[in-house]
């Protein structure tokens, strides 16, 4: 049988920089979320999308 080219190299675990950056993402992708819920329990749908829609021309 044929020797192997290369030895197998193990996959260090993630670093706490990375782990934090991950976490600190999904907390702030769910506090978007959870933004975005209350805006549309308080306005309504209509404002809500009104209000997105011309934030999107303020920006463009």
């Amino acid at each position: 049988m044929a020797d192997l080219l290369s030895t197998p190299q193990t996959v260090p675990p993630p670093s706490r920089v990375a782990r934090a950056v991950v976490v600190g993402g999904a907390v702030f992708g769910v506090l978007l979320v959870l933004a975005a819920a209350v805006l549309w329990s308080h306005y309504g749908s209509a404002v809500f999308f009104e209000m997105i829609a011309s934030g999107f021309a303020a920006c463009f």
